[in-house]
């Protein structure tokens, strides 16, 4: 397992053609893969047989699109779009929008 230097996120192997890179879902980070590569990874509790946590990296993207201000990367106006309580209960929830063209990630409160 290997994790981004940037954020510290989980690198999940994508296929780039012939060979697998591992790539940061978070900030785009990208490093050649080594031949032991898997296709996913499993939690300890997975392998283990309790509350099995799979993350799997060939997933397509099966979230809302929504037209948006624009990506602040590249521009382009279509995200995928999710709201997740990062705050306190009586905050409103976070929106996190990912650009359906280049995969940047970012956040917008209310």
């Amino acid at each position: 397992m290997r994790f981004c230097p940037n954020d510290r996120s989980l690198l999940v192997p994508v296929k780039r053609g012939d060979k697998t890179v591992l790539r940061c879902p978070k900030c785009g980070y990208e490093e050649e893969a080594s031949g032991d590569v898997k296709s996913r990874y499993q939690s300890k509790a997975a392998v283990e047989n309790k509350n099995p946590v799979i993350v799997v990296a060939d997933n397509p993207v099966n979230l809302p699109k929504a037209k948006t201000r624009g990506c602040p990367k590249c521009g382009h106006d279509e995200a995928y779009v999710w709201v997740q309580q990062t705050r306190a209960a009586d905050e409103p929830p976070t929106r996190f929008y990912r650009c359906t063209k280049c995969g940047h990630t970012w956040r917008e409160y209310e």
